[in-house]
């Protein structure tokens, strides 16, 4: 299987000269290319096909007076840049066909200088890590890397990012074998996992509290961000003002990617086997208010996915339990619907059955979850 390694990158000054010039050619030859399909399609002309792109956007673009400068970035970079177009509109196409799971996808859009920005190097540019581990990019250089592990194999391309707090990160492809952790106990380990705003998540025996990353900067961040606007359009102190904004929100997005990434190893090394409840996180975090912006902060489906791709590679059980299911009204006892509902009802903590049987909400959320994911699997049914 494919996998990503992230490193942080330190570019010298020159460098990250060499780096902004490669970001704008790959800007400049996507625009390029994507206005002449748009003007191709207008004209009701055949589809420009991507060795024509390159020729007429690359090669040949490189010997006039407007596009000369195409020739001091690789060339690598720029035919990555026409590769993403084509990707980006075959992945239109067939959402548009309705052959690609997910959301619609909308056609390629131009693009702007935006605050973040990257460029793909792939092993045609020859680019290696030297004896003294750095990173060497054709017409770049020796890039300093901080290495936080080794790597499981010879990479096959490196993303190079630079987000929107001035950071540089280095993004290697590489193959790895997918490693089976020692099996457990199916009985005593498999868990159902019921997600939420008030508690991050409710396993089985545990609970996950809700690490609220956001609502701690809120402060920080709306004193940042007052300054920014107040700050004059164009002056040194705009800069500075908005790069503390971006800086703040890059903590936040940090804090929470390594939550979820400690969360989700943990689970994964407990449990043999996980049903995890499939919610509409879109559609929660759509209305206005303070309900969506703590599911915004909560990032549940990116959890989701961690924690189904970590399954899949570690050798671990793994189910979605379709989000009509009712986990939270149903007694697991008697299996009655009859347990809070509405927008009422989330305020309903514990509640007692016509049965009998007194439930803690998550809890009798999770034990249903569970139960109705170990039979999806039993029966082989797909994911609902």
């Amino acid at each position: 299987m494919k996998l990503r390694y992230q490193f942080r990158l330190y570019p010298s000054a020159p460098q990250k000269r060499e780096l902004a010039a490669a970001f704008g050619c790959a800007r400049v030859v996507w625009n390029d290319a994507l206005r002449a399909r748009k003007d191709a399609y207008d004209q009701g002309l055949p589809r420009l096909s991507a060795a024509l792109l390159s020729k007429r956007f690359i090669s040949e673009a490189k010997n006039t007076p407007e596009r000369s400068w195409l020739g001091k970035v690789s060339a690598v970079v720029l035919q990555q840049s026409l590769r993403d177009l084509e990707t980006a509109y075959a992945n239109f196409f067939a959402s548009k066909n309705g052959t690609r799971k997910g959301p619609k996808m909308g056609p390629p859009k131009f693009k702007k200088k935006a605050s973040r920005q990257s460029v793909r190097f792939t092993t045609n540019a020859r680019f290696k890590i030297t004896h003294d581990g750095r990173l060497r990019l054709p017409k770049v250089g020796d890039v300093e890397v901080r290495w936080s592990r080794e790597l499981p194999s010879a990479p096959s391309s490196v993303t190079v990012i630079k987000d929107a707090s001035g950071r540089y990160f280095a993004s290697f492809v590489v193959e790895a074998e997918g490693k089976s952790l020692p099996e457990l106990d199916l009985d005593e380990t498999e868990t159902g996992i019921d997600l939420g705003l008030s508690t991050y998540a409710v396993l089985r025996g545990r609970k996950i509290s809700s690490p609220k990353f956001f609502r701690r900067q809120e402060k920080k961040l709306k004193r940042a961000q007052r300054k920014l606007s107040r700050a004059r359009k164009g002056s040194n102190n705009r800069h500075k003002a908005k790069l503390a904004v971006a800086k703040i929100h890059a903590r936040i997005a940090d804090q929470r990617r390594d939550f979820i990434e400690q969360e989700s190893t943990r689970i994964t090394r407990e449990s043999q086997a996980v049903y995890l409840e499939d919610l509409n996180v879109k559609g929660m975090g759509s209305r206005r208010g303070k309900r969506a912006k703590s599911v915004h902060d909560q990032s549940l489906s990116r959890f989701a996915r961690t924690l189904e791709a970590k399954c899949a590679r570690y050798g671990r059980g793994f189910a979605k339990v379709s989000r009509w299911f009712p986990s939270t009204q149903m007694c697991s006892s008697c299996a009655s619907i009859e347990g809070p509902k509405g927008r009422a009802g989330l305020h309903v903590r514990r509640w007692t059955c016509s049965c009998g049987a007194t439930h803690d909400r998550d809890e009798n959320a999770e034990l249903n979850i569970r139960r109705v994911g170990r039979s999806i699997v039993a029966e082989g049914r797909p994911d609902t």
